[in-house]
């Protein structure tokens, strides 16, 4: 029988193996992808491998390192897994209420508006922006940026397609953020799906983009990062915070997830603009 003592001592050694193998697999995944998780929140991380290797019948994280890396489709399913990809059609009424009503009234005066949408998920909140914009007279003069980490998310995005059953909880939404028609009215429904129109994407741009390692958008007029940086570790939320940060032009806004705070070096640059929405203004120079 195992004393106690020793039972804590090989949890603790197996851990530790534990932690060596995510160490050893996230610096593969920089060599051979270019793709750098090795700052993401910990424990939020090691859940998501343990889902990962449970979905794809995979008994080991060393196996699962051997089989990404040579197999690229493998890697690209893996990494979807990996990245957290939620949203929903006007999440946090509230939010976009104040869009609508205090940060796009400033932006009207711009001959052109440019938008992005940082860790875009499947789309659902690009697909909101657009609408609220469409009812403001201001898409046809916006520029939007739609960005995720994972080509798959992208793709789904680009695509605004999605499941018939959440309309009702969509339109629910729409109406407390300000919203006056039928949210059907933009969306075609049939077999069980519903399709955004192509008129809210005519000015969106979508594509595969890594806030850690790629170069950032500059002179942006509205950036949104909202529920991504809860994945990240400190140092790595505090590295994407200052570039964000410097990619907005004096004066335009920067609007974060409900649980997320602007922190570090970027207080300095913003002021609080609306402060139980997280959207933050960019101090004028």
């Amino acid at each position: 029988m195992v004393s106690w003592h020793r039972g804590r001592a090989l949890a603790t050694e197996a851990s530790q193996d534990d932690d060596a193998d995510l160490a050893r697999f996230l610096d593969a995944v920089v060599d051979r992808y270019g793709y750098d998780l090795r700052g993401y929140a910990p424990a939020s991380l090691r859940r998501r491998v343990q889902a990962t290797l449970r979905n794809s019948g995979i008994s080991s994280l060393p196996e699962l390192e051997r089989r990404s890396l040579a197999d690229p489709a493998l890697f690209a399913r893996v990494l979807d897994s990996l990245t957290v990809r939620v949203s929903e059609m006007f999440r946090d009424p509230s939010f976009f209420q104040a869009l609508r009503t205090r940060v796009l009234p400033l932006l009207r005066a711009q001959p052109r508006i440019n938008i992005w949408h940082a860790g875009c998920a499947t789309g659902e909140e690009v697909y909101s922006t657009a609408i609220v914009l469409a009812e403001e007279g201001l898409l046809d003069r916006c520029q939007i940026y739609a960005t995720d980490l994972s080509p798959h998310a992208v793709d789904d995005a680009r695509l605004g397609v999605y499941a018939a059953e959440g309309l009702a909880a969509f339109s629910a939404r729409y109406r407390a953020a300000g919203g006056t028609v039928d949210l059907a009215r933009y969306v075609t429904e049939a077999y069980g799906r519903v399709a955004f129109h192509e008129s809210l994407r005519r000015n969106a741009l979508f594509f595969q983009h890594d806030l850690v390692g790629d170069h950032l958008f500059e002179a942006m007029d509205l950036i949104f990062c909202r529920n991504v940086l809860i994945y990240f570790g400190r140092a790595l939320k505090e590295l994407v915070l200052t570039k964000l940060c410097d990619g907005i032009r004096p004066g335009g806004f920067l609007c974060l997830g409900q649980s997320e705070h602007l922190s570090g070096a970027g207080r300095a640059r913003f002021t609080d603009f609306a402060r139980n929405e997280r959207i933050y203004q960019a101090v004028p120079s």
